[in-house]
């Protein structure tokens, strides 16, 4: 859900760690122990990795020592702030495939352009090659959630303006497709 996101979306970003958010079940959280014993990796800050604080909003911080991931940190949470919860998250995820067949499930894009909208200021060029990278993959068949989408949340001057002289109609607000992105 952080810049491996990112990357799976066409934004590359260098990332230090990977950020998972999941559902806080028990069964979820054993096999996520297990892939974590798997990888070597313990707990390096508070608190620990119980249910009960993910499920408060903390998030459980990792470091990995199997010789082929050594260093990586993982990021585990369960609850975002500045988001939908979870379950309406889970129903607009965005599932992409790989060509060995390997499924990513990874948040909507709109989720994690707000996801990513954090005090930290290497979020923000991250944001932008992000929804550029979208609108450019997308804008020769655009559909009328993206036009919104793309109005409310792009950050270059250039395409904003290119955008307005494409969609003039579309810089009122169009309450029906405002519902249907919030």
């Amino acid at each position: 859900m952080g810049g491996q996101a990112c990357v799976f979306y066409g934004a590359a970003e260098f990332s230090r760690d990977t950020d998972l958010a999941i559902i806080a079940s028990p069964a979820n959280l054993a096999r996520l122990q297990t892939a974590l014993d798997e990888l070597q990796a313990g707990v390096i800050a508070v608190p620990p990795f119980e249910a009960e604080y993910l499920q408060r909003g903390h998030a459980v911080h990792f470091r990995c020592e199997h010789p082929d991931v050594r260093g990586l940190r993982v990021d585990v949470m369960s609850v975002m702030r500045g988001v939908a919860p979870w379950d309406q998250l889970w129903e607009r995820r965005t599932t992409l495939s790989t060509e060995d067949g390997a499924e990513y499930d990874l948040l909507s894009l709109p989720d994690l352009v707000q996801a990513k909208k954090t005090q930290r200021d290497k979020d923000w060029p991250m944001l932008r090659r992000l929804l550029e990278a979208h609108y450019f993959a997308h804008e020769a068949q655009a559909t009328p959630v993206q036009i919104v989408f793309w109005f409310r949340e792009l950050r270059t001057p250039l395409l904003l303006l290119e955008l307005a002289r494409r969609y003039p109609q579309n810089l009122l607000r169009n309450k029906e497709l405002d519902s249907i992105l919030c």
